[in-house]
């Protein structure tokens, strides 16, 4: 397949590289350059601007936030004004919801063919190609992107046709991982202010009643203490918890727990948190203890 893929970030180029991989005709594109020597030697080709990529079948977007997302799709000499009728902006960028339905309106305005597809996963998965990924639009749509989906993960979840649909259930299932991230940073201060070696007490939990992938993933970075590099930055958890909060208050769905995690984030990016991962959250319970923040190193 012809393709287009624009966000070069640390998912973004493993995704990218995937579908080379697998055989499709990629051209990229990053808002800043740099990022894309190693995806050319694979065989990718690299435009200069968006409307350069916009002759393809179907462009993928990998962006960081609705900024980002809103200026390459909307902005001047963006893909709804560039890319040819029939072809496909497939959105994997967690975005808000509130975009994603600006975004649908905007294609199917251009006759251009539009479905949202966020993604889970942390880098690792990402270059192994074991995303999981949640899909929403036109079914047809849906249907001609199995092939890429099939590149970059290991399942597509299709979730319904409004597209806006699957950025809601990315946008929760993140509030559900920060809150795992939160519950599991109070858990291990407890312990650790009564002397239980934090390693020793999440091995146990992850070998018995949370034999799970989230509290084996983030528990062994809590126990640790292991929030660099950012394997998934403060601050995008941040951006996706206020994005949860405000689908959420437009919906009029109140949830206490989210308003918990956005002071979390709030407090740790003002401690200076920004480069770090978003489960450094964690590292706050241990200082409500009156405990070191714990770092590795």
């Amino acid at each position: 397949m012809k393709l287009g893929f624009i966000g070069l970030g640390h998912m973004g180029a493993a995704m990218a590289a995937n579908l080379v991989k697998a055989g499709h005709d990629v051209t990229l594109f990053n808002r800043s350059p740099g990022k894309s020597a190693a995806l050319v030697e694979l065989g990718a080709r690299e435009a200069p601007n968006v409307a350069a990529l916009c002759d393809r079948e179907a462009v993928i977007t990998m962006l960081a936030d609705d900024d980002a997302a809103s200026s390459i799709a909307l902005g001047e000499g963006g893909l709804t004004t560039q890319l040819r009728k029939g072809a496909i902006h497939l959105s994997m960028s967690t975005i808000s919801v509130a975009l994603s339905k600006r975004l649908a309106q905007a294609h199917a305005q251009a006759g251009q063919r539009y479905a949202a597809a966020p993604v889970f996963g942390r880098p690792d998965m990402a270059a192994a190609a074991k995303l999981f990924i949640v899909c929403a639009g036109d079914p047809a749509t849906i249907e001609a992107s199995q092939p890429l989906f099939r590149a970059m993960g290991q399942k597509a979840f299709p979730i319904g046709t409004e597209p806006s649909a699957a950025n809601l259930v990315k946008l929760s299932g993140n509030f559900l991982l920060a809150s795992t991230i939160e519950a599991l940073g109070e858990a291990v201060a407890l312990v650790s202010k009564a002397g239980i070696d934090p390693r020793a007490y999440v091995e146990f939990l992850t070998s018995t009643v949370f034999n799970v992938p989230v509290y084996k993933t983030y528990g062994d970075l809590i126990a640790q203490g292991k929030f660099e590099p950012a394997g998934f930055a403060a601050p995008l958890g941040f951006k996706d918890i206020r994005l949860a909060l405000a689908a959420a208050e437009s919906l009029r769905v109140p949830m206490p727990l989210g308003s918990l995690l956005h002071d979390r984030f709030l407090r740790l990016l003002a401690q200076g948190g920004e480069r770090l991962d978003w489960s450094a959250i964690s590292g706050l319970a241990a200082q409500d203890a009156g405990q070191t923040f714990p770092r590795q190193g």
